[in-house]
């Protein structure tokens, strides 16, 4: 009995020496019962004004485990002397967003039309979107114009591993490189205007100009197969002046798997206005507004609405008056929604590919043009005769229009199309010909 109670004192002695909870005294439990309380405190939300705290957040604090807290802290105190100028980040020291008033004047110094995120509660509720993706881990996100960098700022307090702010203004980049390399790897930034990537013709670019090749190379991010996870997430403000190109742009790209989707499906969660969004999933039989923009971003992704926001919460700069966003002159229907638009792993297959892609683009930018008219009779005007026997094969009566078509039945078309060899191209270049002069349906 002796020699087993000795054994005793002495896993206990040891137990002690190494800090184990279990040996710990009932002082030293509340001791960091109470450090670990006390830094709940520092949350994204005690370091601006504004707050607009949602349930969401405050059960994600709640879920922290009290004694892994106390330990982080800790931890983060003693790597920022360690390693000079790289600062960890942690939860429960992160990084100030600001306040509107400072942050729009930072914003003021932007000569080009544009609209920022200046509210960090608008930015806390961008991110708690993107929770899901940012514990995911798994995806580099991308951050278009991020201006003063609030929305920067409050993706990296979620706790994203790797943002890129591809930022085209030379006058906020001192500010974001600043901030880069008082990090750890966990922010790269590019003067470089994501609108503007991949420009028509050869040759060397200046920024903000810029080749994806170039920027994915320099980001050493490889291209992956389709099939798999999405390797990078778009996140900003399309910009209102040229919105629709900008989004018919990127549909091309998409179905020819060129520029950022050479890299796989690389997802987009942007704000877009209501207006294009009302467009982007009209559904068939709404004869006005189901157009092929709409049923073409139908075909290849899936949709999500996240939010919808006033524009009086973002600050629009343009060249005149500075800021032309006023609350009294705002409706709903000029809200912003934020919109994920996740390319589809199944949109290709033996019969629809990269090689083909733009062809499907044109042939319902034809049927859609006129949706009232006779499907038989669009499918007739390529092939004669072929009409009655598709429209057999998609279950279709003869009166269907081309407007009471689903997008998914487009692209079952499109490839019935490829697989009866019966169909001649010619309807292609008379198409290219018209787009060139009337432009985008």
């Amino acid at each position: 009995m002796s020699a087993c109670g000795g054994c005793r004192f002495f896993v206990l002695t040891l137990r002690t020496l190494c800090g184990t909870s279990r040996s710990a005294s009932p002082c030293a439990l509340l001791k960091l019962r109470t450090v670990s309380t006390s830094t709940r405190t520092y949350s994204p939300d005690s370091f601006s004004s504004g707050s607009r705290k949602t349930a969401t957040q405050v059960g994600k604090l709640e879920r922290i485990s009290p004694s892994s807290g106390g330990v982080h802290r800790n931890l983060s105190a003693v790597a920022v002397p360690l390693q000079g100028q790289f600062r960890p980040l942690c939860r429960y020291d992160p990084l100030d967003l600001g306040d509107v008033d400072e942050n729009t004047q930072k914003a003021l110094a932007c000569k080009h039309l544009r609209r920022f995120i200046v509210d960090p509660s608008l930015a806390r509720i961008v991110t708690n979107h993107l929770a899901g993706d940012i514990d995911d881990g798994k995806a580099v996100i991308f951050e278009c114009n991020p201006g003063p960098g609030v929305l920067t700022r409050a993706l990296l307090n979620r706790g994203a591993q790797r943002v890129v702010a591809l930022e085209s203004e030379p006058n906020f980049l001192p500010e974001l490189q600043d901030l880069e390399s008082k990090l750890d790897g966990q922010l790269n930034v590019v003067h470089c205007d994501f609108f503007k990537l991949d420009p028509i013709g050869h040759g060397s670019m200046k920024p903000p100009v810029m080749y994806s090749e170039k920027l994915f190379s320099d980001l050493t991010i490889s291209e992956v197969p389709w099939s798999a996870d999405v390797p990078v997430k778009i996140v900003g403000i399309f910009s209102h002046r040229n919105e629709k190109s900008i989004m018919w742009k990127l549909l091309y790209n998409l179905f020819e798997r060129r520029s950022i989707f050479r890299y796989g499906r690389v997802e987009l969660i942007m704000f877009i206005s209501k207006h294009e969004y009302m467009k982007l999933v009209t559904r068939p039989r709404d004869y006005k507004n189901y157009l092929a923009f709409g049923a073409l971003w139908q075909i290849a992704c899936d949709i999500e609405l996240l939010h919808e926001e006033p524009l009086s919460s973002f600050l629009t700069i343009n060249k005149k008056n500075k800021n032309s966003t006023s609350k009294s002159t705002t409706s709903q229907s000029d809200n912003l929604c934020l919109v994920r638009i996740t390319p589809r792993e199944d949109l290709f297959n033996s019969h629809l590919t990269p090689l083909n892609g733009s062809t499907l683009v044109l042939m319902v930018k034809q049927c859609l043009a006129k949706r009232k008219r006779r499907l038989i009779e669009q499918i007739n005007s390529w092939s004669p005769g072929n009409g009655s026997e598709l429209i057999s094969k998609l279950c279709f009566l003869d009166d269907t229009m081309t407007g009471d078509v689903y997008p998914d039945e487009y692209k079952r078309l499109f490839e019935l199309m490829e697989q009866s060899g019966n169909f001649t191209e010619s309807w292609l270049y008379e198409e290219m010909l018209e787009t060139t002069h009337t432009g985008h349906a």
